[in-house]
């Protein structure tokens, strides 16, 4: 998996875990911070000279006050500032800001940073960014912006940068060609902003070859169908989905993992997961779907499904395995049905033939 795919991954939980380079100070905010540590370890996995680092390395004479800095990081974590100090380093290569009460960044804020690799504005109550502020940082391939009150994605971000955290701000729309240029970028978090299907534009992912891209606790009705083709994770969870026709995934063929849980979906019309076949997960749980979706036995690769938590009060003989075993390129690791109607003693054992083992299968616990 791609590196950066990783990190953006471990990025999309709460909080990431371990220590920061530095003594951490309490958190404003628990549960909305990012592990500096780690971010800083991948930005030595991203550099040539990255095993040149040494975090004993006396701290910069000309630290803004109150922060703390060592090796091109500075942290000013938890300072209670309302604006980005004015005196950061030049060299500056991880700039931590994550949880004060910013409430804009201005225009001239990071006017020497050219250097930067890594910005930490989560957890503040920034509302505006100047349109100019990002064009010093032309080497910046990373940028956290969760947890504020944006109500648009900022514009001129970086051309190099590759990802890009803005989940949980007030963003309604996506506007035509907000990430152009952005030819690098591989990982979106885009969770938890008030989008809609008509939120986002026409055009609005032109260009992009993204990997990952979540725009899960929103206000979609369907599947977008102007999603980058490249896709090879998609994250759609806690939406208000409601099915899937033949055409919605046409576009998506690289999908490795789609995540539709927690949505409102109550059936997949036949042919809905064709263009899907290189799927290897496949989240359908806490849905109010009445069967199987049709066609997962004709995908070779699935590994993973989970239909935990749906109405499905039978299971046919042939919903998960192929008739011959030559179809089927791997065997299945994780089945959920628990959460269901069904009656597991009137499941044919046959149906988990292609099972890798029988602790892959879960069934029962409904209370319904």
């Amino acid at each position: 998996m791609h590196p950066c795919l990783i990190l953006c991954l471990l990025g999309s939980l709460p909080a990431l875990s371990g220590a920061s380079p530095f003594p951490r100070r309490r958190p404003s905010n628990p549960g909305k911070t990012v592990d500096v540590k780690s971010l800083m370890l991948l930005m030595m996995n991203d550099e040539e000279d990255g095993s040149g680092f040494d975090f004993d390395l006396p701290a910069y004479p000309n630290c803004p006050f109150g922060c703390q800095c060592n090796m091109k990081v500075v942290q000013c974590s938890d300072l209670g500032l309302h604006y980005v100090p004015n005196d950061i380093p030049a060299d500056t290569r991880l700039l931590d800001l994550q949880a004060n009460h910013i409430t804009e960044i201005r225009e001239h804020d990071f006017k020497n940073l050219h250097s930067l690799y890594a910005l930490v504005l989560v957890n503040n109550l920034i509302s505006k960014v100047h349109p100019r502020a990002f064009l010093p940082m032309g080497r910046m391939e990373k940028l956290y912006l969760s947890h504020n009150r944006l109500t648009t994605v900022p514009r001129n971000l970086p051309p190099l940068l590759e990802e890009l955290r803005i989940h949980d701000n007030n963003i309604k729309k996506i506007e035509s060609r907000t990430f152009a240029g952005l030819h690098k970028m591989n990982c979106i978090e885009l969770g938890r902003n008030p989008i809609k299907n008509s939120g986002l534009e026409p055009g609005a992912f032109d260009g992009l070859h993204l990997n990952f891209l979540r725009i899960s606790e929103a206000k979609l009705t369907s599947i977008p169908k102007d999603l980058p083709d490249s896709l090879r994770e998609l994250h759609l969870d806690n939406n208000q989905i409601q099915s899937i026709g033949p055409e919605d995934l046409r576009h998506y063929g690289e999908l490795y993992r789609l995540g539709l849980g927690y949505n409102k979906i109550r059936h997949i019309e036949f042919g809905g997961l064709y263009y899907v076949q290189n799927l290897r997960e496949l989240h359908l749980n806490h849905n109010l779907l009445s069967s199987v979706p049709s066609g997962l036995p004709e995908m070779k690769y699935l590994q993973v499904v989970y239909l935990h938590s749906n109405n499905i009060s039978q299971v046919a003989v042939d919903a998960f395995c192929p008739a011959s075993f030559s179809v089927k390129k791997t065997f299945y690791n994780s089945i959920s049905l628990y959460d269901n109607p069904v009656h597991y003693w009137e499941v044919q054992p046959a149906t988990f033939r292609c099972v890798s083992d029988r602790r892959a299968v879960q069934l029962g616990n409904y209370k319904k």
